[in-house]
């Protein structure tokens, strides 16, 4: 996902720079510094859920073999 927004803002750029549209090459800059810098809309690690602690142990489980 990483290269593949690199990739569309190096195009981005590119393409705001052959038709002089500068608003358009701060749209490049953001899609290329998300990669480069690892952010993006959640933040590096920040779309993590939070795991259960419990303190409580697990117990054996007994079978009764029916037949």
């Amino acid at each position: 996902m990483r290269f593949l927004r690199l990739g569309l803002g190096i195009a981005i750029i590119v393409q705001s720079v052959m038709a002089n549209n500068w608003t358009m090459g701060i749209l490049g800059l953001l899609f290329t510094a998300m990669p480069v810098f690892n952010i993006g809309c959640c933040g590096t690690s920040g779309c993590n859920t939070s795991t259960k602690k419990t303190s409580e142990t697990t117990k054996d489980i007994s079978y009764e073999e029916v037949v």
